[in-house]
């Protein structure tokens, strides 16, 4: 863990193990902005959020997000509405 968080980047990591203690504090202490359990890093599903920390990028790709990126939050405020 101290010598993949010792990396400038941190977009993905994978961790191989069967210990389910080890997973768990491989994704609570690795710096990246996505680790994967048995899996190759190359692992992305289109409704995750997908992105890195450091010098990985910024901001996080996903429906969920592309719908935040092209979407304008607005409000409106209705003084007296129940007497329109």
């Amino acid at each position: 863990v101290a010598e993949v968080n010792n990396s400038k980047f941190g977009l993905q990591a994978g961790v191989y193990t069967n210990n389910w203690n080890r997973a768990h504090y491989a994704f609570d202490n690795i710096e990246a902005g996505g680790v994967c359990i048995n899996s190759t890093p190359s692992v992305r599903i289109d409704s995750q959020a997908y992105g890195g920390v450091k010098d990985s990028g910024l901001g996080r790709e996903g429906i969920k997000y592309a719908i935040e990126d092209y979407t304008e939050l607005r409000v409106m405020v209705m003084k007296d509405a129940g007497k329109i």
